[in-house]
C-alpha cells in the first residue's frame, strides 16, 4: 500500500501579516516550506478505546496520527496530514467510533505502526524536527507502543531532542490553576474549534493554532525569557497520561 493511500493531501494557509493563516478552499500546499530549523511538528493521536476496561487480550493502540507542520518564523500552519494505523492487538469499539468517528473498516486500510513510524521519520523529519502535543499522552503512547512492538521510537534522536507539552506552556502563559483540555483552551484564547474534536488531524490543526497564539505572546519555549517548568520532557521522563 502506498503512503498516499493512507494520508490526506497536505494543504496550507496563506499568512496575512501576523494573523492566523486561513484557507477555506482547502487548496493543495504549493508553497515551499521554510528552513528546517524553523519547523515544528504538532501531533495528536487517536487510539483504540473502550467504555470501561478493554476486552481480554486487547491493549490501546494508535489508530490515527494527525500532524500539522508549523513554521515558527512566519507564524503559520504550513500543512496538515493524517496517517491511519492498523491495530494489531485490538479492534475499534462502538464507543471509539462514537468518540473519534473512525471505524474498523477505515483503520483496516491503514498501515502498520512500524510503517507509520517510518513515515513520520522519512516524510516529516520526526527524528530531527522538534514536536509538540497537548499534554503527555501522545508522547507516552508512542513510547509504550514502540517498546511493545519492538519498533524504534520515531522522535528524539539525536538524544537531546525534546518534546514540548503545549498544555503546560498554555497553562503557565495564561496563569491558570488547572490544565485545560484543548477545546477549553481554544475558548480561552478566543480561537475557533475547526473540524471535529477527537479526530487526530483536526486536533493537531487546532493545537497548532494554540501554539501560534503562544508564539505571539512570546510564551513558547525559545521565544520566552524563561523556561516553563514541566513543559519540556525528554523521552523516559515519567508523567501521567492526560
Amino acid at each position: 500500500m502506498s503512503i498516499a493511500a493512507v494520508m490526506e493531501s497536505p494543504y496550507s494557509r496563506r499568512c496575512r501579516g501576523k494573523s492566523r493563516c486561513r484557507n477555506r478552499s482547502r487548496v493543495p500546499n504549493l508553497v515551499p516550506m521554510r528552513h528546517e530549523s524553523a519547523l515544528l511538528n504538532v501531533i495528536d493521536v487517536e487510539a483504540t478505546c473502550w467504555d470501561g476496561q478493554p476486552p481480554p487480550g486487547s491493549v490501546s493502540e494508535i489508530i490515527e496520527i494527525g500532524l500539522t507542520v508549523v513554521d515558527l518564523s512566519t507564524r503559520c500552519r504550513v500543512s496538515r496530514h493524517r496517517v491511519l494505523v492498523r491495530p494489531a492487538r485490538s479492534t475499534v469499539s462502538d464507543f471509539c467510533t462514537e468518540l473519534t468517528g473512525l471505524t474498523q473498516a477505515e483503520v483496516d486500510r491503514g498501515v502498520t505502526f512500524a510503517e507509520a513510524c517510518r513515515i513520520l521519520v522519512e516524510e516529516y523529519g520526526a527524528g530531527e524536527r522538534p514536536w509538540a502535543s497537548w499534554g503527555e499522552y501522545d508522547r507516552l503512547q508512542f513510547a509504550r507502543q514502540s517498546q511493545a512492538d519492538g519498533v524504534a521510537y520515531p522522535f528524539g534522536y539525536p538524544a537531546e531532542r525534546t518534546h514540548t507539552n503545549a498544555k503546560a506552556v498554555f497553562t503557565a502563559a495564561y496563569g491558570l490553576r488547572k490544565k485545560p483540555g484543548m477545546s477549553h483552551a481554544l475558548r480561552i484564547a478566543g480561537l475557533p474549534l475547526e473540524g471535529r474534536h477527537h479526530r487526530g488531524e483536526d486536533d493537531a490543526w487546532n493545537i497548532a493554532a494554540l501554539v501560534l497564539d503562544l508564539v505571539d505572546r512570546a510564551a513558547w519555549p525559545g521565544t520566552a525569557p524563561a523556561v516553563v517548568q514541566g513543559a519540556i520532557a525528554p523521552l523516559g521522563a515519567s508523567a501521567q497520561a492526560d
